[in-house]
């Protein structure tokens, strides 16, 4: 099948809807978890999705709907004990793994379904999504984008500092429970194009990623709902391809694309962070007494590979660690 016959396929297209949907929501979500050090919240609620979709499976409803109300129920049980503090939070995460997992298992085996049927939920499909499936998904992602990006500042303030939040008026509680239901749709939305064993790693590694080459909240959001679209389509498109060959399913192909992202950009984050200690001394701040350097046989000047960076009447430059200022025949440490 050529480019233009697959893309033109109806399956694709409603693929691909989901997976950029899938893409933009998963990370607007995964930074407030992130913030809050719950990376592996989404694994727990996936993992208690499986409940919801066997239930729908047994029953003849809709799967989807059934992911997301039990996936909500849990998420909203997961953050009341953590708060109460009856147990810790990795206790309680540990909770929804097993038990939601077990409890799917369980539940489609009794019903008669097949290993098959709930294997779609579980690693994504691409051929299987319907257009009902497609315009859930489309309110769904919707809700999650505006309530994410729509209180940002709230959500945030809550995410680095509940006691700071609190002291200024904010409903801490509310916007808790309020982080786990979006947690818990934004895992329902993703269960047909990434699968609910991997979902958390579209919530997580775009926003890991992002992290090496931002500094503030508000980059650092958009740049990991790039990423995360950017991994989710182009993970998609690449798996569809390669079905033709080898059995490739898109939910791995998604998630090893996010985590060569991040590859790529580790190392670009050590090299800028770096750079950023070295000019800090400079940046702001009066300069420390001077001082005499030791030895000094290398003629700084332009060209000689040292950072420069002008300091009042003179300039500095950067030199094992240190800064230097040529004065008269000597060089002075800051």
């Amino acid at each position: 099948m050529s480019p233009d016959e697959l893309f033109a396929a109806p399956f694709m297209q409603r693929a691909l809807i989901a997976a950029l949907l899938t893409g933009l929501a998963a990370p607007a979500v995964g930074t407030f978890l992130v913030q809050r050090r719950l990376a592996l919240m989404g694994d727990g609620i996936g993992h208690v999705a499986v409940t919801g979709v066997a239930i729908g499976l047994v029953t003849n409803t809709s799967p989807l709907w059934a992911a997301v109300i039990v996936a909500i129920a849990g998420a909203v049980l997961i953050e009341v004990i953590r708060e109460r503090g009856q147990t810790n939070g990795d206790v309680a995460l540990a909770l929804l793994f097993y038990g939601g997992l077990a409890g799917g298992i369980l539940i489609s085996g009794i019903g008669g379904s097949s290993a098959a049927t709930l294997q779609r939920y579980l690693f994504g499909s691409l051929t299987t999504m319907s257009i009902d499936d497609v315009i859930v998904t489309m309110g769904l992602a919707a809700a999650v984008l505006a309530l994410c990006l729509g209180l940002a500042p709230q959500l945030f303030a809550v995410a680095q500092d509940q006691e700071f939040a609190r002291v200024a008026g904010l409903r801490v509680r509310f916007y808790n429970v309020l982080v786990a239901v979006l947690a818990a749709v934004s895992v329902t939305v993703a269960m047909r194009t990434v699968g609910l064993l991997l979902v958390s790693a579209l919530m997580v590694v775009p926003v890991a990623t992002a992290q090496q080459l931002t500094r503030s909240f508000r980059t650092t959001i958009a740049a990991a709902m790039v990423l995360g679209t950017v991994a989710s389509v182009g993970g998609l498109v690449i798996a569809a391809f390669a079905s033709y060959q080898v059995d490739a399913a898109p939910g791995p192909t998604i998630v090893l694309l996010a985590l060569a992202g991040y590859v790529v950009a580790w190392p670009v984050g050590v090299w800028a962070r770096r750079r950023a200690r070295l000019r800090a001394p400079f940046l702001s701040g009066s300069a420390p007494g001077h001082e005499p350097a030791g030895e000094h046989p290398h003629q700084h000047g332009p060209g000689c590979g040292h950072l420069a960076v002008p300091h009042d009447d003179h300039v500095d430059y950067v030199h094992d660690g240190h800064r230097h200022a040529e004065h008269d025949h000597h060089y002075d440490e800051h």
